[in-house]
Order: C-alpha cells, then structure tokens, then sequence
C-alpha cells in the first residue's frame, strides 16, 4: 500500500477533485512543492515531505487514483520522487505515460519533471488518462467507493515475426532507452547492427526496410499515419516514428525486447 508518511499539515495535504484546481493561481507554497492531481482528488506534497507520490487506479494503494475503471492501467502505475532536488516521474506500470512534446516513458523508465505545469497521460488501448502534475516555482478528500478488483491486463498488441521483432528493436532502440527525443536508426545503421549481431542472415539496407515496409503495410488497417499517401511530404522519419510509437503504446514491443540487441542473446539464439 502507498505509505502516506503524515508530515506536517503544511508539508501534505490532500486535496479534493477539482478541475482546473492545480492549473490557476495557487496558494503560497515552498518552492518545489508537488502537486499532483486526478479526477477524484491529489495530492500536495512538499520536497522535504519524504513521501513518493503513488499513483493508478487501485484507490487504496495509491495517493492519487488514475483510470480506476480501466483493467488496463496497473493498480500502482507510476511514482514521483524527489532525488537530487528534483522530482522524478518513475513508470512502474505496463502502459506507456505521455508527456507534453509526445515523448513517451515507458515500463521502468524515468524522467525528471520540470518546473512548471505539466500534463501526464496514461496511454491505455481504450483511452488516454490525464493526470496534472505541478511544480511550484515559488514560494480533505471525497469519500472513496468501493469498486470491484480485477487483474490488471497488458495491451494485447500487435502479432509480429521473430524477424520483424529483431528489426523493429534495432530501428526503434533509441525510443526504448530513456532517451529525450528519440528518432529512428537509419538503415544503415540498422543494417549495420545486425550484420554484426547475425553475420550470417547477411543483412543489408534493403532487406531491413523491406521487413519494416512490409509491417507497416499489414498494420495500415488498423493503424493510422503508416502509409505515404496518408502523410503529407517531406515524410523523413514520419512513417517508421508513427509506427514505432504505435508499437510501443500497444505494447508490442518494450525494453525487455533490448535484449535481442545483446551479442550473447543473438549468439545463443544462433546455435
């Protein structure tokens, strides 16, 4: 269960479901206190509180509670710490959480949040879940209803081949490290990797791009933004960024999936 460490009444309070609570003007606090607020209420926590902020939508076992209908978001999804004078979003949960910018953290990943209003996003198959979070510059809760538990469940995803896994991973590997604005390799550099991890597939540029193009052809029909015609030019990275993106908030790939990047991994896999 979320440990709510009562400190000082000035230090942590809980605070009721108000829209547009947290976006306005806001009492005087210290600087760097976290507020942090969902649909039935949040939380304000200052830095030298000693409490982590939980959230997702088991009520009980969090501070704020998150997408307390949807089987998809974990039961604890995510946790705000403070560590070197800054607060940390750590995603603890199976879905992705989305930042202003459409960067995403995923499944144990973190990120520092900045120093302002910021607007976080559950990426769930059914909807997105907002949760605000601010931090201040400058210097009791509704009752909860009792709701039936259910397992949390993972995002079905897309079905991909051995082979498109390995490619898909190698091109979109930046997107699965903790990387700030991430692209895709190109397909020299994919070409490149794999030939190395598998001298013997003899992999080339063409190969690689023929596998992704073929992927994002047969998932076209369920996804949006994976064809040229559907974008507008110049495409650069446009086709294979909205298909990584898709595949990482559906949960087809993740960071555990790194681990066909690794030599040993691909040596034993080879025997």
């Amino acid at each position: 269960m979320a440990s709510m460490k009562r400190g000082p009444l000035s230090k942590v309070e809980l605070l009721p479901a108000e829209p547009g609570g947290i976006i306005g003007q806001l009492p005087p606090a210290v600087p760097g206190t976290l507020y942090v607020q969902g649909a039935q209420g949040g939380i304000r926590v200052a830095p030298d509180a000693g409490i982590d902020v939980v959230f997702g939508r088991c009520e009980p076992d969090v501070h704020v509670c998150v997408g307390p209908d949807d089987p998809y978001v974990s039961r604890q999804h995510g946790i705000i710490i403070y560590e070197n004078a800054r607060w940390v979003l750590c995603n603890v949960g199976n879905l992705p959480i989305r930042l202003p910018g459409e960067r995403l953290v995923l499944t144990g990943h973190r990120v520092p949040l900045p120093v302002a209003y910021t607007p976080l996003f559950i990426v769930a198959p059914r909807q997105d879940h907002l949760l605000e979070v601010r931090i201040v510059r400058t210097a009791s809760s509704p009752a909860p209803q009792v709701r039936q538990e259910t397992d949390t469940r993972s995002p079905s995803g897309w079905p991909l081949s051995p082979v498109e896994r390995l490619v898909l991973v190698c091109l979109g590997q930046r997107y699965l490290r903790p990387e700030p604005w991430p692209q895709p390799l190109t397909w020299a550099q994919v070409a490149d990797e794999l030939s190395h991890l598998r001298p013997a597939e003899q992999w080339t540029t063409k190969r690689a791009a023929h596998i992704v193009a073929q992927t994002r052809q047969r998932l076209s029909a369920n996804v949006p933004g994976l064809l040229e015609e559907e974008i507008p030019p110049p495409l650069g990275n446009t086709l294979n960024h909205n298909l990584i993106t898709a595949l990482l908030v559906s949960g087809t790939i993740g960071p555990s999936d790194l681990l066909l990047l690794d030599e040993s991994c691909a040596a034993s896999e080879g025997a």
